[in-house]
């Protein structure tokens, strides 16, 4: 139960911090945070939870992940299901955290960071591109993972490799999709925006998972261990 509790907690901080940094900051006027600002908030939120939560649960704070990892051989299959139940908790509690405060001045949430694609798109980019799109960036970040926490890596940076590489990941793909590459995350703020943010929601659950599953198998088949 300590490892759902940290999991639970660890991804309410990465939504609350990444999609509330979209939803509050990014286009505040005079002073709001950008494309940049969120990218990095994003990054931010796995990289104080690594090294506040990590010791707990590893950290994942993404179903992708936790599969990435049973997949790629380093997570039991057991724990695979209450991981991903304890994340889409946390993701829907800061998501209905955000709604308060996002509305607290009397605004509509908008889009409230919901990812999508075509007319959803921040770009307006098609299925394909952000079908691409979310299995590369999550099958990289799956590879940055696997390959930051081997035995064989220097794994007290492997906290800092893990968030600047979501970091890198937004300031990538933020335009196509909203970026993704975590199911919770999306699943949080497609339940508050509805509409044709459920309607998209399938992709950003099926193409993190499918990159990600990719990624358990390509690293165990370049890894050093014998």
């Amino acid at each position: 139960m300590k490892k759902f509790a940290a999991e639970f907690i660890g991804t309410f901080w990465l939504v609350l911090g990444g999609c509330g940094s979209a939803v509050l900051a990014a286009a505040f006027p005079g002073v709001g945070i950008g494309l940049l600002g969120v990218s990095l908030a994003f990054g931010l939120t796995v990289l104080t939870i690594a090294y506040s939560l990590g010791h707990i649960s590893g950290a994942h704070l993404n179903p992708a992940v936790s599969i990435g990892m049973w997949v790629g051989g380093r997570f039991s299959g057991k724990e695979v299901l209450p991981y991903i139940i304890s994340q889409i908790l946390g993701a829907v509690t800061a998501a209905g955290v955000l709604y308060i405060i996002a509305t607290g001045n009397g605004s509509a949430i908008g889009n409230f960071a919901a990812n999508g694609y075509g007319e959803n798109s921040p770009g307006h980019y098609s299925l394909l591109a952000a079908l691409v799109t979310e299995v590369v960036m999550t099958f990289m970040f799956l590879i940055v993972i696997l390959g930051a926490t081997d035995d064989n890596a220097a794994k007290p940076f492997a906290g800092m490799a893990i968030g600047l590489a979501l970091t890198l990941i937004h300031l990538i793909s933020i335009p196509v999709t909203n970026t993704s590459v975590n199911p919770a995350r999306s699943i949080s703020q497609a339940i508050f925006v509805g509409g044709i943010a459920l309607d998209q929601l399938w992709l950003f659950i099926v193409a993190p998972i499918a990159g990600a599953v990719l990624a358990g198998w390509v690293y165990g088949f370049i890894s050093t261990k014998k």
